[in-house]
């Protein structure tokens, strides 16, 4: 798998331990077994331990070595209950509303991590993106001078010299419609996360309008966040408003965008206006372009916290597993 042996290596040095909310369902339990066969991450798996180890047993997968934790016979519960009402008492938290909250995996999960009982966590193999980014909100926070999360997804692709093909796009998956300053915070998040995969960052703010060829809101948008952007990273190829075709073709960006930075025609990471045009572009490039797509990794938490699709595979599983411990 692409990049994955820079973070493997990384891991050996410095072996992590990830927390997964879903801990007795097959593909997490795949997984779970794949990576204890190469100890360099040590899976947390919440649930009951009897339920796991039987699941575990009938699929024929090998999880000795994985700590298995219950929610509901947790010897630091009382710890846990206290710790989150404290980081909720603005909301009037109490101890018996915050039992009821806790006794949910993705906030049990949550709170394991914000504990330093493990370095991250992986969830969403069953929940809802928005069930693994409100906990990672309310309990883990945005890091110092970041106002939102964000995420993005890494697009791998072999290329014709043998070499791997690789894009960064954002946000395809969290904010609907970020203003131009959130847009700003996107574009230095990602910019970061791809650097991990051995991007040399070229952005493109994207847009239906090229440098001012289309008229309206949405242009003035990108056209203000490509700005602020530039000013905010002098020393980063950055263009925008560009289309698509501007941000990939040299020759297209040499016919509407001449004398434009080394982004336009160039580009290998994209800020996209909002969510509709983020999921959208990315799911084209993974379904009809034949790119792998590694994601949502979510960006701007103090600590790692990556959400699963619902219809993910054990694999897939494994991979996010690689990367959220690798960033975390």
């Amino acid at each position: 798998m692409f990049g994955f042996g820079t973070m493997i290596e990384k891991l050996k040095k410095n072996p992590k331990s990830i927390v997964f909310t879903e801990g007795a369902d097959p593909r997490i339990l795949e997984a779970a077994s794949r990576l204890l066969a190469s100890n360099f991450l040590k899976p947390v798996l919440l649930g009951k331990a009897d339920e796991i180890e039987k699941s575990a047993e009938n699929a024929g997968y090998n999880i000795r070595g994985a700590e298995i934790i219950d929610p509901e016979n947790y010897d630091r519960f009382d710890e846990m209950v206290d710790m989150f009402c404290e980081i909720r008492k603005s909301k009037g938290m109490t101890p018996e509303e915050a039992k009821k909250i806790l006794s949910q995996g993705n906030y049990f999960g949550t709170m394991l991590v914000k504990m330093g009982v493990a370095d991250c966590l992986l969830g969403g193999a069953t929940y809802s993106t928005a069930d693994t980014v409100r906990p990672a909100l309310q309990i883990i926070k945005t890091k110092p001078g970041n106002s939102i999360v964000s995420s993005c997804f890494i697009l791998v692709r072999p290329s014709a010299t043998g070499e791997n093909e690789v894009l960064a796009m954002a946000d395809c998956a969290i904010n609907l419609y970020p203003t131009e300053d959130e847009l700003v915070e996107i574009c230095g998040e990602t910019v970061e996360c791809a650097r991990v995969f051995g991007v040399d960052p070229k952005v493109a703010f994207l847009s239906y309008s090229t440098l001012g060829s289309g008229k309206g809101d949405a242009v003035t948008k990108m056209q203000n966040a490509t700005k602020k952007a530039k000013e905010k990273y002098p020393d980063l190829p950055i263009e925008g408003e560009l289309q698509f075709d501007a941000a990939v073709s040299p020759r297209v960006a040499r016919t509407k965008c001449p004398g434009s930075s080394a982004a336009a025609g160039h580009a290998n990471t994209f800020i996209f206006p909002d969510i509709n045009a983020g999921n959208i572009g990315y799911k084209i490039a993974q379904r009809m372009g034949n790119f792998e797509a590694y994601g949502p990794i979510l960006l701007g938490l103090n600590a790692q916290i990556n959400d699963l699709s619902r219809g993910c595979n054990a694999l897939e599983v494994y991979s996010m597993s690689i990367i959220t411990a690798a960033l975390a």
